[in-house]
């Protein structure tokens, strides 16, 4: 696969996420696909990853902006970088209460390719930032 080819297999894959359209997303994925989330453990399988966007999607609202994407020369490896404007819509486990928070982050993702699909989704971000940042005061304190 060519470079442009991955380009715009990653472009498709961000315009499904900032659409909120998983099936879109899931659908420039492999069936083995291998999801390394920022201080997690690595799921691996379509099934997984579905349920990781559910997760997602319950808890967050998520908008990429200012994507950057690079891919090597022969399609095979690619990385993007970009900017997560978000809202913590529910508490997901084992972090801080959700209450409407709003945050910004920069972040970057290494992307693998086989056969015209995306095989590795490995995402980084500071999560020390973004707990900064969701941990401001709650509604009650503000009162």
């Amino acid at each position: 696969m060519s470079a442009a080819k991955t380009v715009a297999l990653i472009e498709r894959y961000y315009a499904a996420f900032n659409a909120g359209d998983s099936e879109a997303m899931l659908a420039c994925v492999s069936e083995d696909i291998a999801h390394d989330v920022n201080q997690g453990s690595r799921r691996i399988g379509k099934a997984a990853f579905r349920d990781f966007s559910k997760l997602m999607e319950r808890c967050y609202a998520e908008q990429l902006e200012n994507i950057v994407i690079m891919a090597s020369p022969d399609g095979d490896r690619a990385a993007a970088e970009f900017e997560v404007l978000g809202t913590y819509i529910e508490t997901d486990s084992g972090l801080p209460p959700a209450h409407g928070q709003t945050y910004r982050l920069p972040a970057g993702t290494f992307f693998e390719v086989k056969d015209g699909l995306i095989s590795r989704v490995t995402t980084y971000y500071n999560l020390a930032d973004w707990l900064r940042q969701v941990a401001g005061p709650t509604p009650e304190q503000t009162s």
